[in-house]
């Protein structure tokens, strides 16, 4: 009895996102907006992986991501790889780096920040990205990672 290995099918163009912690797949697909393009999209979560036990992937046909995009990814998902293809091969490998700024994209843990009252875009700078801390351009006050909420 011969033991079969399904994997997501190839695409011919686009990005592959591997290595994405199982259970932030749909954030993921949220942050990069991959839930309002009409591109072709396939995932598949809970795959078993050496490094993360279970893992996601996620593969966009004929997209390519801008580094301030990718660098999005790196907030929830810092493990996740990127390989770029074209005509079914893969042309370049990035990995995901969490950017010195964040604007946009994370709610201010601060309830009273101005930001979670009036329509105005959160920024914060990133002051630590081991233990990740954001700190708010308003309020000042630190959002940490266990307090993380993506808009």
């Amino acid at each position: 009895m011969s033991h079969k290995k399904l994997k997501v099918s190839a695409i011919k163009n686009g990005t592959v996102i591997d290595h994405i912690p199982a259970n932030h797949l749909f954030k993921v697909i949220s942050i990069l907006g991959l839930d309002k393009i009409s591109n072709q999209i396939t995932f598949g979560t809970n795959l078993e992986s050496h490094k993360l036990n279970h893992k996601a992937i996620i593969k966009v046909t004929d997209k390519y991501f801008e580094d301030n995009e990718i660098n999005k990814i790196a907030l929830i998902a810092p493990t996740a790889k990127l390989n770029i293809i074209k005509d079914y091969e893969v042309i370049e490998k990035k990995v995901v780096d969490i950017p010195d700024e964040v604007v946009g994209i994370v709610k201010c843990f601060n309830p009273k920040c101005i930001t979670n009252k009036e329509d105005i875009t959160t920024r914060f700078s990133v002051v630590s990205k081991e233990e990740l801390a954001l700190k708010c351009h308003y309020c000042e006050k630190i959002t940490s990672e266990e307090h993380l909420t993506i808009i």
